[in-house]
């Protein structure tokens, strides 16, 4: 054999391995091929319909604390509160089915209205003042306050169950829950027959839902489209749009539920392995049907039974078009002649203001010229009506024709544009007339005086004259661009000897004129708010087949899309300064609260727990101080997001941090009045930062090392949770209107703007009595208003002790013709009867009679009995036009007595600035 060479290279063996290489590295696990997926990271199925046992009979339990907690004593105070000025009106316009405008969507209206109308609820309260009481008229207004009561009850087991959702553990839950029971504001707004009760709950059904559909998502691709993915998607949906079908806040909700299932979308895009472009357009389009078009769907079938409900005219019909109201009934109009001619007697009604129509009286203007009021008035009445003069008289066989109605018996001549002409009142036989008279109430230099002037049988003069000039843009039809034709022509009346224009503006008259709109004549007028057409029309000779018009029928989608921008501009014009309103700065802080009610010594005052509210705060500034440091921390690189507790951390408290945020800083963009309400869907996420956070610190950031000693952590939610309950209990009278004393009220005062009235309780608890023989439980009035009351029975509240309630006759019918009274104050002292008459000669008093059962009065005496009831001071015309039913001019602003100040009922010249008001003050319109 020969000899090897040192040059011959080994060949290297089949499936070996260069020994030049690194050797391989020993215990190496075998490679996987698992692709990664957009499932995150630390995620488990938190199915709230699978919790252990236990966490159910906890879940029950803070259920039955709610519903302890929220329906205590719900029947106090016995008189109206607040904005149920507003919801339980509406509710009666419902029963009634009278037109309303109001600028928040109708669900919670709507579930208002059936709770009463179950309970047997006539509509027939009006619910015009705070502190108008229930208890004589018969409203079932406990059954009213039970469904935001228990719509308050059933927001404590949501929150137990969305933190469930999130991952928390169930004394965290516990932690939750109880913060919202025990929150003084939640409490006070739920037991009221306001809003915002439904609104939070079905903010938290939302919030629920879409943790639920987070966490199927989560869980990646394996429970994409299954069962529980696609419930808890099309549930959010549902519960969105019953959300902002109750108020526009729920816009707040759509918009932090949108950005996070954009980023939901971003994320799948990202995962190529997994979704595809058609996998991710399932994804997409699943969000769109039931994130867009279930709520839409929920939204506008609600105005469609808002709209099945209402069918009379009402209140709120003068904020819609002349083609919506001719919708409902008696406001339709039979068709009318289309062709305006001389001599016709019309209607003409304003285009910008709601349609009001053109409007005179016999009552004179007090000031300028004195003459006959014009004005603009929303209802029909024979005081609209018209005659359309030529300038000139028409001729006759025998030369010119005399009178108004000389065109009565000649052929029809069409009013075309440029024509001039008279506007002749029938009722009043004056003509409308302007001259260089300034203006009732707008006093400026290019506003003039309109008048109504003349009488039968005179001829006018040259300020008598108009011009009409059509809006061609603005009209319908080729010939209603040239002649005046029936409601779709579209004018302006330019006033001959000034060349100013006929002209209206949401400036209602004083009392003199009925508070109807002002009509002046403006010299460079606004186009929208000179403009006019002509509603009816009739005229001898027109013949019977001549052509006829109506208002076209808007339909559905018509009413509704119009209905959507009336509220939108109603709420953005409430801009009005209120005694309560607040700004958001001071929200989170809890600066200012709100005076809901105020009468017999006790106060209803929406006030937030302050061991609630700062702590919550906090922990969103903790949030945002994390933030921040883990943004410089993930600029430098180090590595903070390999953790994956870091980045739950992070991701489960932003989500709801981001809740917070959508639902407290769109309200920085807002002019319009606010109020401490509108803070409490933010608190309900802030209180969820505060739960997830501390679960975080005590449960699952293993570096604290509170994981492994769980007693640590309950014994802080024990402690925390006996602070919150005892400050709760601290602040309770001012929640339930119970009983207080002034020196209780001022220890727990601790800011001045905190602005209740300590003053208005009594100094001892035992001045809280009890009268037996009491028809019903009518809480008395408060003590230091000076009011003068026609009284027959006083009757307080005693402290913690139901009114003891003897039947009487019905009506307190009263034998005989005569009566025995006594004029009593506040106090039960009896008045001197001459300060009484002095006192009711200036109109500073308001009464109330109460009936006692004594046989015997002191200082009293006689007054007649009509009809089983002593005859009151003064009669109450209401609801009617003064002037249709030939009132004398100035009569009822003469009898009428300043109003009392609604909740407090003190009888002043001039509002206290602290009394309570509700929160909309606009014309037939409230805020969010």
């Amino acid at each position: 054999m020969p000899p090897k060479s040192t040059l011959e290279v080994k060949p290297m063996a089949r499936n070996g391995r260069s020994p030049s290489r690194s050797p391989r590295p020993k215990n190496r696990k075998k490679e996987t091929t698992q692709a990664s997926h957009y499932g995150s990271d630390g995620v488990k199925d938190n199915n709230i319909f699978k919790l252990p046992v236990s966490d159910y009979k906890l879940l029950a339990g803070v259920t039955i604390i709610a519903a302890i907690v929220r329906l205590f004593r719900i029947y106090q105070p016995t008189s109206v509160v607040f904005d149920e000025v507003h919801f339980g009106g509406f509710a009666s316009k419902y029963i009634k089915g009278k037109f309303f405008m109001d600028v928040h969507p109708p669900l919670a209206k709507l579930l208002i209205t059936l709770a009463g109308w179950l309970a047997g609820y006539d509509g027939e309260f009006d619910f015009k003042d705070i502190g108008k009481d229930y208890l004589e008229p018969g409203v079932p207004y406990v059954a009213m306050r039970m469904l935001p009561a228990l719509m308050g009850v059933l927001t404590v087991p949501l929150m137990f169950l969305t933190l469930k959702a999130t991952g928390c553990r169930s004394s965290t839950s516990v932690l939750g829950s109880v913060l919202v029971i025990f929150d003084n504001a939640l409490t006070t707004q739920s037991r009221l027959i306001l809003l915002d009760s439904p609104l939070i709950f079905f903010t938290a059904l939302t919030a629920l839902s879409f943790t639920c559909f987070t966490n199927q998502h989560e869980l990646g691709p394996s429970s994409a489209f299954k069962g529980p993915w696609w419930f808890w998607l099309s549930a959010t949906g549902l519960c969105l749009g019953a959300t902002v079908s109750i108020k526009w806040v729920g816009l707040f909700t759509i918009a932090w539920v949108g950005s996070l299932t954009v980023l939901q979308l971003w994320v799948l895009i990202g995962d190529t392995t997994n979704v595809t472009p058609r996998i991710w357009f399932k994804h997409f389009f699943a969000r769109v049907f039931c994130l867009i078009i279930i709520p839409l769907t929920f939204y506008t079938a609600l105005f469609a039974v808002h709209f099945l409900c209402l069918v009379n005219p009402g209140e709120g019909d003068g904020f819609m078009s002349s083609e919506f109201q001719a919708t409902l009934n008696h406001k339709g109009m039979q068709d009318v002649p289309a062709d305006v001619v001389f001599g016709s007697r019309v209607s003409i009604r304003h285009h910008n203001t709601q349609g009001g129509y053109l409007h005179s009286h016999s009552h004179m203007y007090p000031t300028g010229s004195k003459q006959q009021q014009v004005t603009l008035y929303p209802h029909k009445d024979e005081n609209n009506i018209f005659l359309l003069e030529n300038q000139t008289q028409p001729l006759g066989p025998y030369g010119e024709l005399e009178g108004p109605w000389a065109w009565d018996n000649i052929s029809a001549e069409y009013i075309e544009d440029g024509a001039i002409i008279k506007l002749y009142h029938e009722m009043t036989h004056r003509r409308i007339h302007s001259h260089d008279e300034r203006a009732p109430v707008t006093d400026v230099d290019w506003q003039n005086e309109v008048s109504a002037y003349g009488y039968e049988g005179f001829a006018g003069d040259a300020n008598d004259m108009f011009r009409v000039e059509i809006v061609k843009s603005l009209s319908d039809g080729a010939e209603a661009k040239k002649r005046l034709r029936t409601i779709q022509t579209k004018f302006r009346l330019i006033h001959i000897m000034t060349g100013c224009v006929l002209f209206s503006h949401k400036v209602k008259l004083p009392d003199w004129a009925y508070e109807q709109q002002e009509v002046t004549c403006a010299k460079g007028g606004t186009l929208p708010n000179s403009i006019w057409y002509i509603e009816s029309n009739t005229h001898p000779q027109l013949p019977e087949d001549t052509e006829k018009v109506n208002y076209r029928n808007p339909g559905f989608l018509g009413k509704f899309w119009e209905l959507q921008k009336v509220m939108w501009v109603t709420n953005a014009g409430l801009v009005e300064s209120h005694a309560w309103e607040s700004r958001p700065p001071s929200w989170p802080l809890l600066l200012r609260g709100i005076n809901f009610w105020g009468k017999e010594h006790r106060q209803v005052y929406l006030m937030g727990n302050p061991i609630v509210w700062w702590s919550s705060t906090a922990a969103i500034g903790i949030y945002v101080l994390f933030k921040g440091l883990s943004a410089i921390r993930w600029q430098r690189s180090c590595g903070d997001y390999s953790n994956v507790t870091f980045k739950r951390f992070d991701y489960e408290i932003g989500s709801t941090v981001l809740g917070w945020a959508f639902h407290y800083f769109p309200f920085y963009l807002m002019a319009r009045q606010l109020f401490l309400h509108h803070y409490l869907p933010a608190l309900y996420f802030a209180i969820m930062v505060l739960c997830q956070e501390f679960d975080f610190f005590a449960n699952r950031i293993r570096s604290l090392g509170l994981g492994s000693r769980p007693i640590v952590g309950k014994g802080l939610i024990a402690a925390f949770l006996a602070l919150t309950i005892g400050t709760f209990i601290l602040y309770s009278p001012l929640a339930y209107g119970n009983p207080w004393t002034r020196d209780a009220c001022n220890k727990v005062k601790l800011f001045d703007t905190w602005d209740f009235d300590c003053n208005l309780f009594h100094t001892d608890l035992s001045q809280y009595k009890t009268y037996v023989n009491a028809p019903q439980a009518i809480p008395t009035r408060q003590a230091d208003a000076p009011v003068v009351n026609q009284v027959q029975n006083q009757r307080e509240m005693n402290e913690g002790q139901d009114p003891v309630v003897t039947p009487e006759p019905p009506e307190h019918y009263l034998k005989g013709s005569k009566a025995r009274v006594e004029y009593r104050d506040q106090e039960g002292n009896v008045l001197d009867e001459n300060l009484v008459a002095s006192l009711k000669k200036e109109g500073k008093v308001s009464f109330e009679t109460r009936y006692e059962t004594r046989t015997r009065l002191e200082n009293a005496h006689e007054v007649d009995v009509v009809d089983g009831r002593i005859a009151p001071p003064h009669p109450d015309v209401e609801g009617q036009n003064p002037e249709t039913f030939g009132q004398p001019a100035g009569e009822n602003a003469a009898n009428k007595a300043p109003a009392s100040v609604p909740g407090d009922e003190k009888s002043v010249e001039q509002q206290d600035s602290l009394e309570p008001r509700p929160a909309s003050e606009g014309n037939e319109a409230t805020k969010i």
